[in-house]
């Protein structure tokens, strides 16, 4: 691996300047100035004119561009052209007085004059703007020691100018002392300001250095030509518009320029680059700290210059040298005192950073650009098992797992083209080779370092383990160690998406263990949990390797069968049926639990195979569907998924949605069904049976509806427990109504054990209906249905008490099915019993139903209990039934369900009546219809049959 230190060098281009045509037009207006002042402008009056007032525009100029960069830009920077601003307009105001006196007043300018004030504060605000833009020093040493530079400058200038011209300028004889001070000021702060130019040059901030260098350029321009201007040659044959004005304009136009030259950046975009390698100005280093030892020696090669010459050496000259030579001899001793403490603390932080890396538990490796590692820290003998010095030299590519080689290539390539400013480190997680041999996960930080990488590596194995397992347990079944649901749905994406023309016949298969239930609630749920996992164990082990297989979860499991490449369609039908059918039986053999216990249960299958363009989840919900139907068939088979199983559901699922809305809708009615008492035929009680009328005309049995309900295995419970409260409700209040009309019959209100020890339906709420529509005692009878052997029936109990209490008697429904019966009819307050259907079908033809029945008769009027057959739809069985001793019949050889005005109208008419001989030819009978229809003579030797047509009121079986 290679790491190209060209990479670590590159910067960001500066932002886009103002281009080339603003610099070509200041150079053609600079030089058109210049032509000017060489050719004399063509007349003394246009020359004086362009001398003074074009002088006093440039610098107006600068001040306004100045002044605005510095209103418009928030920077660091800003007080500096501000500044600058103001040494450019005094400069303007001097060349304006001067241009006033020589053009417009026509007459020499005075000297001093206010010109010379105007000239003279041109210098201050300049040298403090140049101190703004120079870099600030961190320390109060660095402050003196930019003191003591600018001082070493200025000294070593002031005694190569007073040597030189200063001298003669100051003995004027004849002059005033205002101008001989006004003769001296002009070269001593053009002094000041070259030695805060040259101190500047090589101590000026980064920001922005085009901006500043042109700065420094139009100021040393301006403050060469001031000193070409002081000279008494010059001086004395100067007029206005000559080629000296020239440098000023161009001067001033420079300063006008400066701060356009490019955006400013600022410090805080430097520090977004970074900071700048210390390589990139050698040069300019060394000069910057070599400029006060340099004055220092001018100036003192001036004085020995002078003295060996024979000139005689003036007080200033040597005044100003001694002060030179103090300043350095002081200089260098703030340099050494501040060069023994940086030493002192340089030392400090070596050793602190020492101890950082040799004791820290990450691993700290230097890399060349040629990828050999130069440096590597001593914890690598704790983390790798291997010896620093062993690694130092090797390549540290020998050292990376060469599956991850690659990519550890191509990162450090992508983040070494990077730019360092975006993008200062990167991670990179790779296996590296300990010194046993193993692999370790190790992550690492990457930083750049001299062309090189630095990596800082710490050894993450256990995490990765770590995150390995818990991917594992979030795809996996806990119990059995199967692929879960996400990783099966998974797994078919990628077999589908993956699907090549040798992958056809590729299929899923839902498992569903039929028995499961009864496991857990005869043997234990520990049972129940070893026969998953020896299923999952015998499922796994009958697919091929190739093939997956999952655990949804409860019983439910799926396999996944990758297809063989047969392009027969009855072949790949047969071939997966055969592996479907050889699961079943499989999953259907014996299973040894806990304590040796044998269990059996069997295997429900649905399959559906992939089609072209199928997604993983109609692929599953087909083999749901499939399996479900296999369920419905009888179970323990396989069942192979047809398009209109997927009909077949979207219409009972609409079948489903609209019960959800039925008895909003008021689409449910009340229906009641009479109860005859057999020796009699009077009606003794109406038993209230719910219908739903569907759109079509259609009433449903509560049956048949509920059997819909299942169908869309939702909110049933919800909607059952809403319909019971609903049924409760409307035959209470109907009963109340029939009562205020003078039929005060009781009513039968069929409710499940399970819905009365529901919290949803509390005892307080039956009483508080009861009460609230004001029904005598005995009016409510209650009939138990659905009894399971889980029920506590110590609560189930309590609650029958009470409602006993309160005066609602309690039928039991059903007696006679159910290993149930017996332990309710012994522990539960019971009023009446309700022969079970079963019982009653078939009673009049079989001997052994007839003693059945007999039997439970007799333990019911042993127990002082009223006895009510149920689905007496013979006459032949109501006469059976009242000859065993059954006191109550109640079924179509009376009546069917009737509406409320057909049952008031049987309440009102006579009993029906039973007659001991069959009905002869011509004799009358009592249909089973809505209203019974009797013989002429009453008491006759008719019979009670059944009507030859169905009653209207009955409830046809709905298509399916």
């Amino acid at each position: 691996m290679s790491a190209p230190g060209a990479a670590l060098t590159r910067r960001t281009a500066p932002a886009g300047g103002p281009g080339v045509f603003p610099q070509l037009f200041l150079a053609v207006v600079c030089g058109g100035y210049a032509t000017g002042a060489v050719f004399g402008w063509g007349s003394a009056e246009l020359a004086a004119t362009m001398g003074d007032f074009g002088l006093s525009g440039a610098a107006g100029l600068a001040a306004t561009s100045c002044f605005w960069y510095g209103r418009t830009r928030s920077t660091r920077f800003r007080p500096a052209w501000l500044l600058f601003a103001a040494s450019s307009a005094m400069a303007g105001f001097g060349n304006f007085v001067w241009g006033w006196y020589e053009v417009v007043l026509g007459r020499q300018v005075p000297s001093p004059s206010p010109a010379d004030f105007c000239f003279l504060l041109f210098a201050p605000p300049a040298i403090i703007g140049l101190l703004v833009l120079a870099r600030r020093p961190v320390t109060r040493a660095g402050w003196v020691c930019l003191a003591l530079d600018s001082w070493l400058i200025g000294g070593s200038l002031l005694t190569l100018s007073w040597s030189l011209a200063l001298a003669h300028t100051a003995h004027f004889a004849g002059e005033t002392v205002a101008h001989a001070a006004l003769s001296l000021a002009y070269p001593l702060l053009d002094i000041v300001l070259v030695s805060m130019v040259l101190a500047l040059h090589f101590k000026r901030s980064s920001a922005n250095r085009s901006a500043i260098n042109t700065a420094i350029a139009a100021l040393a321009l301006t403050v060469l030509c001031d000193a070409l201007f002081t000279s008494p040659l010059l001086q004395a044959n100067y007029r206005s518009g000559q080629i000296l004005d020239a440098g000023w304009f161009a001067g001033y136009m420079l300063m006008a320029y400066a701060p356009w030259v490019a955006r400013e950046e600022g410090e805080e975009a430097v520090g977004k680059r970074g900071p700048a390698l210390p390589s990139t100005r050698p040069i300019a280093g060394s000069l910057a700290a070599l400029t006060p030892y340099l004055a220092a020696a001018v100036c003192t090669l001036g004085i020995l210059y002078n003295v060996l010459d024979g000139h005689h050496v003036d007080r200033v000259v040597l005044f100003t040298g001694c002060t030179v030579v103090l300043a350095l001899v002081v200089r260098q001793g703030i340099m050494l005192l501040d060069n023994i403490s940086l030493t002192q603390e340089l030392a400090q932080k070596e050793n602190h950073f020492r101890s950082l890396v040799q004791g820290s538990s990450d691993v700290i490796m230097i890399a060349a650009p040629t990828g050999i590692l130069r440096y590597v820290s001593p914890a690598a003998a704790g983390v790798y098992g291997r010896d620093a010095e062993e690694l130092v030299g090797s390549e540290l590519a020998t050292l990376i797992h060469p599956e991850d080689l690659g990519r550890v290539v191509h990162e450090v390539r992508r983040f070494l083209a990077a730019p360092p400013a975006e993008e200062p480190t990167t991670r990179i997680e790779c296996r590296f080779r300990s010194g046993s041999g193993d692999w370790l996960n190790v992550e690492s930080t990457v930083n750049r370092h001299h062309g090189g990488l630095i990596f800082n590596s710490r050894d993450v194995t256990e995490r990765v383990r770590l995150q390995a397992q818990l991917q594992h347990t979030a795809e996996h079944d806990p119990l059995t160690d199967l692929p879960n649901r996400a990783l099966f749905t998974r797994r078919v994406q990628q077999a589908l998406a993956g699907r090549r023309v040798t992958d056809a016949g590729t299929a899923v298969l839902f498992i569903d263990l039929d028995g499961f239930k009864a496991v857990n609630d005869t043997v234990g749920h520990q049972a129940g949990d070893e026969l998953l996992v020896q299923a999952a164990r015998r499922l796994q082990d009958s697919v091929r390797a190739g093939d997956s297989t999952a655990r949804f979860g409860g019983d439910e499991f799926a396999a996944l069968i990758i297809g063989d490449g047969t392009r027969d369609a009855a072949a790949r039908e047969y071939r997966i049926l055969e592996i479907a059918d050889r699961l079943r039986l499989t999953l259907s053999q014996p299973y040894l639990v806990e304590g040796g216990t044998e269990v059996r249960v069997a295997a429900s299958i649905g399959v559906a195979f992939a089609e072209p363009d199928i997604t993983p989840g109609t692929l599953m919900r087909n083999a749901d569907l499939a399996m479900y139907r296999a369920k419905q068939a009888g179970k323990g088979r396989v069942e192979l998924y047809a398009p209109q199983m997927q009909a077949d559901v979207v219409r009972r699922t609409e079948l489903a949605s609209r019960l959800r809305t039925a008895l909003h809708d008021g689409e449910f009615a009340l229906l009641h069904q009479p109860v005859v008492e057999l020796a009699t035929g009077r009606i003794t009680a109406v038993c209230a049976q719910a219908r739903w009328r569907s759109a079509q005309g259609i009433l449903f049995t509560p049956d048949e509806f509920l059997r819909v309900a299942e169908l869309d295995r939702g909110d049933e419970s919800a909607r059952t427990a809403e319909l019971g409260r609903w049924t409760l409700e409307k035959a209470v209040e109907q009963a109340d109504a029939r009562r205020r009309a003078g039929h005060t019959v009781p009513v039968y209100v069929r409710l499940s054990a399970a819905r009365l020890l529901d919290k949803s339906l509390p005892p307080k709420n039956i009483e508080a209906i009861v009460l609230r529509h004001g029904l005598p005692a005995g009016s409510l009878v209650l009939e138990l249905s659905g009894s399971d052997p889980r029920l506590p029936l110590d609560e189930l109990e309590r609650r029958l008490v009470s409602l006993r209490r309160f005066g609602v008697r309690i039928a039991l429904d059903g007696f006679g099915s159910g290993y149930a019966a017996m332990s309710a009819l012994r522990r539960l307050p019971i009023d009446v019993l309700k022969l079970d259907r079963g019982l009653v079908d078939g009673v009049a033809e079989s001997a052994r139903l007839h003693k059945i029945t007999a039997g439970l008769l007799r333990i019911a009027g042993d127990l002082g209990m009223q006895s009510v057959a149920d689905g007496v739809d013979e006459p032949e069985q109501a006469r059976a039934l009242l000859a065993m001793g059954c006191t109550h019949g109640q079924g179509v050889a009376f009546a069917g369900a009737l509406d409320e005005h057909r049952l008031r109208h049987a309440l009102d008419g006579p009993p029906y009546t039973l007659l001991s001989e069959p009905p002869e030819a011509g004799n009358e009978v009592l249909v089973g219809g809505a209203l019974p229809v009797r013989s002429g003579v009453v008491g006759g030797a008719g019979a009670l049959a059944h009507a030859p047509l169905r009653s209207n009121n009955e409830t046809p079986v709905p298509p399916t």
